[in-house]
């Protein structure tokens, strides 16, 4: 190198030596921390033995249109009776972040059972509030099902499984009563439900909401996403997206619907797996494949629902599996695990997995999970105890469980 070329090396060098200083030796706070959650649990109800067993606890966040005031936190559930899948009618509780408690369940008459032909009553299950920002309201969506006087359900009429909602305005704290939301006249869609499902509000107000579906209860369950619109009375079907089919047992059933950094992504119960597919615009999704955990095992969820916690930072799921030393419990449907996934790869990330909810000998398998702020996301779960198959001095109440998920950092996709 000529010898006047030196000083001008030498300057060079040194710059950019300088210039990379500040990423080569940045201080550990500056170094940005993954998403982590710690959370808490507490008992909200409980109800005694062989009576009845509270279920589907799921929770809607009511803002207060004055910022400065505090919000509220509508939670619905219902009573399991002492038959299989026969439910009560809807109740209510409420949460004041100001007083920071709840009140007691009531059952407004018009969330109730309907009297039907003869001595069949109407009820509406499975049902997940969520709050509409752009109209002020809740809208309560679940499943119409018919029941024989002894708690039986009924598939005994075309349509008998429908999807229904309900409206309750905050303003006047009135509840409408139930309405069947009108599908398409097609025979895929004589068994209509969405049920047990997380759906959406979008951002121009309409619903996208996940259904399973077929010609009757005995054919395997088809799943496909629709697109309502909303006018703060009445839910109008639009568009509907193509439809994933399982021809296994009963096919694929209770969805759940989540929107995560401009993905949308399903969930799906199956009798034998879980499986989990994506969509770019909420209505067409790709084909459908197993949950598996990041090492490329089996998640072993199966037969039960799993639900999605979301975070602007990372995505989450909610679920049951095998594999817990929990081979006593009927579809191992305890204990409630939470992991956050891989988004690309669609993979549970198993070294984040926790278990939010334990296992005491009681079924967990019908919960809620909902963003409460940006701080917080709950999980929600009712036990249910086969008392036939426990001795009488080991009974023990039924608990309604919260689980509060407490972020690491504020949750940016929450208002």
């Amino acid at each position: 190198m000529p010898l006047f070329y030196r000083p001008l090396f030498v300057f060079y060098f040194l710059s950019s030596l300088f210039l990379l200083l500040p990423y080569k030796f940045s201080s550990a706070e500056e170094i940005e921390k993954p998403l982590t959650f710690t959370f808490s649990r507490q008992v909200l109800l409980q109800s005694k033995p062989n009576e009845h067993t509270w279920f589907h606890p799921r929770v809607a966040v009511i803002p207060n249109p004055d910022a400065t005031q505090s919000s509220e936190v509508l939670m619905m559930l219902q009573k399991l009776l002492p038959v299989s899948d026969y439910f009560s009618g809807m109740s209510t509780i409420l949460y004041s972040s100001k007083s920071q408690e709840w009140s007691k369940p009531v059952t407004p008459p018009e969330l109730g059972w309907i009297k039907g032909d003869g001595d069949v009553d109407i009820a509406v299950a499975d049902v997940t509030p969520v709050w509409h920002p752009q109209l002020q309201k809740v809208i309560a969506v679940g499943t119409q099902i018919r029941y024989s006087k002894e708690g039986h359900q009924l598939d005994d009429k075309t349509r008998s499984h429908q999807t229904a909602y309900a409206i309750y305005d905050p303003k006047t704290e009135k509840w409408t009563s139930w309405k069947v939301l009108q599908m398409p006249v097609d025979k895929k869609y004589d068994y209509a439900c969405s049920a047990c499902a997380q759906w959406l509000v979008e951002p121009d107000g309409t619903l996208l909401l996940p259904f399973y579906h077929g010609p009757s209860s005995k054919t395997p369950f088809s799943v496909t996403v629709v697109r309502c619109t909303f006018d703060g009375t009445d839910i109008q079907f639009k568009k509907e997206g193509n439809t994933l089919k399982l021809n296994k047992v009963r096919g694929l059933f209770e969805p759940s619907l989540i929107k995560f950094q401009n993905h949308y992504y399903l969930t799906l119960r199956n009798d034998l797996k879980s499986y989990i597919s994506t969509s770019k615009d909420g209505l067409h999704f790709l084909p459908i494949k197993a949950w598996t955990f990041d090492d490329g095992k089996d998640l072993g969820s199966y037969n039960t629902q799993q639900h999605w916690v979301s975070h602007s930072d990372g995505l989450f799921l909610v679920y049951t599996r095998r594999g817990a030393n929990n081979d006593h419990i009927v579809r191992h449907r305890a204990p409630l695990f939470m992991a956050q996934i891989d988004p690309v790869k669609l993979t549970v990330i198993r070294a984040t997995e926790k278990i939010i909810v334990p296992e005491e000998g009681a079924l967990l398998g019908n919960f809620g999970a909902a963003d409460i702020n940006r701080n917080e996301s709950w999980v929600t779960v009712g036990e249910r105890r086969n008392f036939k198959k426990i001795p009488k001095e080991k009974w023990k109440s039924n608990s309604v469980y919260l689980v509060k998920i407490k972020w690491s950092k504020p949750n940016q996709a929450k208002k």
